[in-house]
């Protein structure tokens, strides 16, 4: 069994083909997914489409470029439904920040705060954190040192100053971009990280792996991602999916619907 910890199947782009693209991705092997409500909006639909399905679960919170519409009230309302696993997406994102010192400050300011009470509802409510980090890593291991869940560091790009984090409870997301040409770095972090850190996930729609690149990426695609990982880590491509799902369980407490799931 593959667990897909975070795929977008709220968003537009499956809305035509929902149920093929999971019956796709069940046909490699993919028989869990996480769904992390990115856009605040998009939470009753991640929601739904989780309780609709045995296999499929979600998360809540608000993605650093919406940090403006984070609802604390909203995410709390959905805690206790036991298909919610985790806290996210959520994090800090300076990319592309505007050019204006001022504004620029504001942004980061705010993103800061809601990524603080994010975490803040992760050690209260006892439930791991999904985190998007992009150029902002110094402050986001600030932020993440009141933190006592643990969680993944979504999208995982190779970042030398996080790996640490994998002391403390945190796992890394790992996904298509292994496979592009110009990830160098991120595969030297990954041959120095344990597999017991690593979990595997698409982000779909977006960041299609190779051969799929510049297409609608989807979980069926997550096969070039283990192979990848496979050839990278000098591991048979079983013990790669063996133990990014056993990491994954773990980090998530799926063992609950582990008899709801075909193993």
């Amino acid at each position: 069994m593959i667990i897909d910890t975070h795929v977008h199947l709220d968003r537009r782009d499956y809305d035509d083909d929902l149920d093929d693209a999971i019956a796709r991705a069940e046909a490699i092997g993919v028989q869990g997914f996480i769904v992390p409500a990115a856009d605040p909006k998009d939470l009753p639909k991640a929601r739904a489409i989780a309780l609709s399905r045995p296999n499929v679960f979600f998360a809540a919170g608000a993605h650093p470029h919406h940090a403006d519409e984070f609802n604390e009230s909203a995410i709390k309302s959905v805690l206790d439904d036991p298909k919610c696993v985790a806290i996210g997406e959520c994090g800090l994102d300076y990319f592309r920040l505007p050019k204006d010192p001022e504004k620029a400050e504001a942004i980061k300011a705010t993103q800061n705060e809601v990524f603080k009470r994010h975490i803040a509802i992760a050690n209260d409510r006892k439930l791991p954190l999904i985190v998007h980090i992009r150029d902002a890593a110094i402050d986001a291991l600030d932020a993440l040192q009141s933190a006592e869940t643990g969680g993944v560091l979504h999208c995982f790009t190779g970042d030398e100053r996080l790996l640490g984090l994998g002391e403390r409870g945190f796992y890394f997301g790992i996904g298509g971009v292994l496979t592009f040409a110009n990830a160098k770095e991120l595969e030297s972090a990954v041959v120095r990280t344990p597999l017991e850190q690593i979990v595997l996930e698409t982000d779909a729609p977006y960041l299609a792996p190779v051969p799929h690149r510049g297409r609608r990426n989807e979980s069926a695609f997550l096969e070039f991602v283990v192979q990848k990982l496979a050839e990278i880590k000098a591991l048979p491509t079983e013990t790669i999916i063996r133990e990014t799902t056993r990491n994954a369980v773990d980090c998530f407490g799926l063992k609950p619907f582990l008899g709801k799931i075909t193993i």
